[in-house]
């Protein structure tokens, strides 16, 4: 045996003796190995798991995604192109912007809330759904709500991105019945409850 193992198990014996029934002595166990249960426990409760997303831009005028601040759901999604949208037109706007999509997870597509109010633009299938499986450049249909036409310049923020959890469809198995069970809602549908 090796002097550490000898100073191991050591430690082992004089951890033993802290020992009150089934319950070790804490305050003895970290003073024997230099540790503060109550810092991990701090370190523990405050730490915050990051998905590591990889994506790749295309186009000069790409935009990399970026949250504003921390607490923010969503990215924003920038035009490569300058685009004029005629008078409640609707036009598919390019971002530059690939995305690998972890599972588990989809991209929501949707409307930027200052572009909605001060100019009248829309994402027009909002929420857009970009599936885990799809790599492709991620595009944004823009609709312009208003009897004027609008241009989008370069570089222009149009929609914001938001990582959402889902169910897929290779989770899903679904089972043809006779009859639905019932539940409290039953068959009640819009405006159910009241305007």
């Amino acid at each position: 045996m090796t002097k550490e193992n000898d100073d191991f198990f050591e430690q082992i014996k004089d951890l033993e003796e802290t020992f009150d029934g089934d319950e070790p002595d804490y305050n003895a166990v970290m003073e024997l190995f230099g540790i503060d249960i109550n810092e991990i426990d701090r370190e523990m409760k405050s730490y915050n798991t990051k998905v590591e997303v990889n994506y790749t831009t295309k186009h000069e005028n790409s935009v990399d995604p970026v949250y504003a601040y921390p607490t923010d759901s969503g990215f924003d999604l920038h035009s490569t192109e300058e685009i004029d949208i005629d008078p409640f037109g609707r036009t598919l706007v390019p971002t530059g912007l690939f995305i690998d999509i972890p599972e588990h997870y989809e991209i929501q597509v949707r409307s930027k809330s200052g572009l909605a109010l001060k100019q009248g633009l829309m994402v027009l299938n909002s929420p857009g759904t970009v599936d885990q499986g799809y790599t492709g450049e991620i595009k944004v249909i823009i609709f312009n709500t208003n009897n004027h036409k609008v241009k989008i310049d370069k570089g222009q923020k149009i929609a914001q991105a938001v990582f959402s959890p889902v169910v897929c469809g290779k989770w899903i198995n679904f089972n043809k019945v006779i009859n639905i069970n019932d539940k409290d809602r039953s068959d009640k549908g819009f405006g159910s409850t009241g305007i």
